[in-house]
């Protein structure tokens, strides 16, 4: 089997977006239970001090999607492993609508963040990160959603519920790969190469499996199950600074969502980031990190 070590790609990441790199950065996995049997959530702490941002990835992504921007921030922060994904604990319930998951990600904010400035969420760490804020609004002092809203629906997302439909398991890392690139047109293939070693297990056979619970079919239980609805409250329901950043190539957000959100949030902001899809950490790391830097700044100063 070959050898895999998830902080050993840092210094591929920052090559390939031209950032210094002057060795590796200081980051470590946590681990914080949830329930009382001893499920956790996990997450990667970046930095010695306080953290300053939450980030929450997408659907059958984990906390490693971000390590680019994170790189590029140079800030302490915490990315977190959603439940079913990552190093994350998997739930018997099979429950990962977003008020679920924003239950089992509070008690890791809490434990690892709880005085950050904001909580930054993709696609379905989006959806959690609106829960979030209007369950837990101590948590969250900032919004920053990427490339999400409660509109999402099968038709906008068919491109992200046709990957995820996909087999669970395949022959060898390169089958894996090439339907990994075939799905993700705008990615590089060495980030995506990076992408899957982090999102799934080689097995003793040779053979390798997505690392995510995939008895849920990840964001397809959050368009078929979850009444958007219902979300829209949640969105209404925060009184933070709210900024949206839209992938300028991505179909998952329109111009009615936008409409939507600014009619029940009218100071939010919203910018389209040209040159990228759905995952526009993946696609435009340097750029994002640009865009939360000004954020944070601005939230720092508030």
């Amino acid at each position: 089997m070959s050898d895999y070590d998830e902080f050993g790609l840092f210094a591929e990441n920052a090559s390939e977006v031209g950032l210094p790199y002057e060795g590796p950065p200081l980051v470590r996995r946590v681990d914080v239970p949830v329930d009382s049997s001893g499920r956790a959530v996990s997450a990667l702490v970046w930095g010695d001090r306080p953290p300053e941002v939450v980030l929450i990835h997408g659907g059958a992504q984990n906390a490693h999607t971000w390590d680019t921007v994170a790189l590029a921030l140079g800030r302490p922060l915490v990315a977190i492993d959603l439940p079913g994904h990552g190093h994350s604990g998997w739930r018997d319930d099979l429950d990962y609508r977003p008020p679920s998951l924003a239950a089992d990600v509070s008690v890791a904010i809490r434990e690892l963040a709880p005085d950050a400035i904001a909580v930054v969420g993709m696609s379905l760490g989006g959806m959690t990160t609106f829960s979030l804020g209007a369950r837990h609004p101590d948590l969250v002092r900032a919004q920053v959603i990427v490339d999400v809203t409660p509109g999402v629906n099968a038709d906008k997302a068919k491109a992200v519920i046709d990957f995820i439909r996909g087999p669970q398991s395949f022959p060898s890392f390169d089958e894996i790969l090439e339907r990994t690139i075939t799905f993700n047109p705008t990615r590089t293939g060495s980030s995506l190469r990076r992408g899957v070693r982090h999102n799934a297990v080689e097995q003793p056979d040779g053979s390798w499996r997505w690392r995510y619970d995939r008895r849920h079919h990840g964001d397809d239980v959050v368009i078929t199950e979850l009444d958007p609805s219902a979300l829209w409250e949640d969105v209404s329901a925060a009184k933070v600074p709210l900024l949206l950043l839209r992938g300028a190539l991505s179909p998952v957000v329109d111009d009615e969502d936008v409409a939507e959100l600014l009619r029940r949030r009218p100071d939010a902001e919203v910018v389209v980031v040209e040159g990228a899809g759905h995952s526009i950490q993946g696609d435009q790391p340097l750029e994002l990190a640009r865009l939360l830097e000004d954020f944070l700044r601005v939230q720092s100063r508030a």
